[in-house]
């Protein structure tokens, strides 16, 4: 990405790409007003708000828009030079599936870690993984349960207190599944589940089933594999004999008790997984935060060792082939092409368009086409090789950058990360949101303006640097708050007690 060397002028305006026939107003621009860019004066001929584009030449209908060096769509009709452009003005250009068959990687490989080595206080379970919270966790088997398990953590909560010594909250998880679903809908349902049951951050678990679910306890406990019995334990609510909520309190008690003899220790930077997200995206997304999350993931991949993930497979629609070339090996790419026909195969099997996106919100924040939503999201994965590819549920297999297969929704894309592994989420947003997974999740606001406006919901502001701090200077404060997270520093979605989990619905219902 190149940027204006003059300040004066960046703090009106950005010019990403030399090759980029826009610029994006950094702040709201009046009809009028004359842009020195490059060697040309451009006098607007229309209003430009803050994030949105306006045109650097004429266009006539068809002609190509480049932004961040890339086309971000076509022109619907003809477009003089000056003026605003959006999604009024902007198609999309794409379609189906593609042949990727002239796709050529890069040659790039892991890295391997170098420089100082980072540390923070995390929780090391018996299997090896590191947890950065130490949490009390009941999940249910079937939403036919989400009731009892509100009472069971209440109850316990009223004997015990908010505030228990060792324990960082003890929180249940509802969700609608686990029964009247088939085939592959009814695995994602038992895989994000069985993923829970594995994750570092809770040092105690309690699952509660029915009984007569498909998502049957037995066999789900079994599909778990091994665990670690003094720190999980299953509940059938059929088979308890008298009041099931009070049979759950002795049980989580129990659990508790186990969970308060572990206890922090310093642990490498290396064993940290981080989910990269993005939601609620403004004109600003792929300007400052997503590429400060890029920066950090280079970062921790690179020279600590440690491990990201980005998800939201269509919202790689038209950058996809930016991931592509930078696949680790020819099997890493194969499966990075099967990951995007795919999904365009799910939208295309319910007779829906690729291209349905960017949102109202969006649009309103200056993102025109899914193609310059696409350039900005996948900013968020650097430049390092993607080291692993991911189907939906699965957990991580390998360190550096990963891609994982879920949709561009907020609420199941960032459950999916959690589940994969990953001990906190970094969610970029222009618009903001309240939003929180079920680990914690790090709101980094792309503009100042939304840090002011929502100080309970952002944890981090990303808008400096469409100002006049450098991307190194923001990078080092940025991981310092990411390593206090790791150490124990509340969210603000923590701090709302906003915990949720969301399940990616494909398939009928019975």
């Amino acid at each position: 990405m190149t940027i204006n060397g003059d300040c004066s002028i960046m703090k009106e305006y950005i010019h990403i790409n030399p090759a980029d026939t826009v610029i994006v107003a950094l702040q709201p621009l009046s009809a009028g007003t004359t842009l020195r860019v490059g060697d040309d004066d451009i006098t607007l001929l229309t209003d430009v708000p803050a994030g949105h584009k306006c045109a650097l030449k004429d266009f006539a209908e068809g002609d190509d828009i480049i932004k961040y060096g890339f086309p971000i769509g076509h022109a619907r009709h003809a477009i003089a030079r000056g003026s605003l452009l959006d999604h009024n003005d902007i198609q999309t250009n794409l379609e189906g599936t593609l042949d990727y068959s002239g796709i050529r990687l890069k040659g790039l490989k892991r890295g391997v870690p170098h420089g100082q080595q980072m540390t923070y206080q995390g929780y090391v379970r018996s299997d090896g993984q590191v947890g950065i919270r130490n949490e009390v966790w009941v999940i249910p088997t079937v939403g036919c349960v989400n009731g009892i398990i509100k009472q069971i953590v209440e109850k316990t909560k009223a004997e015990l207190g908010d505030s228990i010594e060792g324990i960082d909250g003890i929180f249940h998880f509802p969700h609608n599944y686990g029964c009247s679903q088939l085939s592959d809908d009814h695995e994602n349902t038992k895989k994000i589940l069985r993923d829970m049951v594995h994750h570092p951050n809770a040092g105690a678990i309690l699952v509660v089933g029915l009984g007569c679910e498909n998502n049957q306890p037995k066999v789900f406990e079994s599909f778990c594999g091994d665990y670690d019995k003094s720190r999980v334990r299953f509940m059938v609510c059929q088979e308890v004999e008298g009041n099931e909520v009070d049979h759950g309190v002795t049980i989580l008690r129990e659990l508790i008790a186990n969970a308060q003899k572990n206890k922090r220790e310093t642990v490498p930077a290396s064993t940290l997984r981080i989910g990269l997200k993005c939601g609620g995206s403004d004109g600003f997304s792929g300007i400052t935060a997503n590429p400060l999350l890029g920066a950090f993931s280079d970062f921790l991949c690179e020279t600590q060792g440690g491990t990201t993930i980005l998800t939201e497979v269509p919202e790689m629609f038209g950058a996809e082939t930016i991931l592509m070339e930078r696949c680790a090996s020819q099997t890493l790419l194969d499966q990075t092409i099967s990951l995007i026909n795919n999904f365009k195969n799910y939208f295309l099997s319910h007779g829906e368009p690729c291209g349905e996106n960017p949102s109202p919100g969006n649009k309103a924040g200056g993102i025109s086409t899914l193609e310059e939503k696409a350039l900005g999201c996948t900013q968020k994965s650097g430049k390092s090789a993607v080291c692993g590819v991911m189907e939906y549920g699965d957990r991580i297999q390998h360190n550096g950058l990963n891609l994982l297969s879920a949709p561009g929704n907020d609420l199941v894309a960032s459950t999916a990360l959690a589940a994969a592994g990953c001990q906190m989420v970094l969610f970029t947003t222009g618009r903001g949101t309240p939003f929180g997974t079920f680990v914690p999740t790090l709101k980094v606001s792309t503009n100042s303006t939304l840090a002011k406006r929502k100080p309970s919901w952002i944890d981090f502001n990303a808008g400096v640097l469409a100002e006049d701090q450098a991307m190194n200077d923001v990078l080092q404060q940025f991981v310092a708050k990411i390593l206090d997270v790791a150490d124990g520093e509340r969210t603000n979605n923590e701090l709302a007690d906003i915990h949720e989990i969301a399940i990616f619905k494909s398939g009928v219902t019975l």
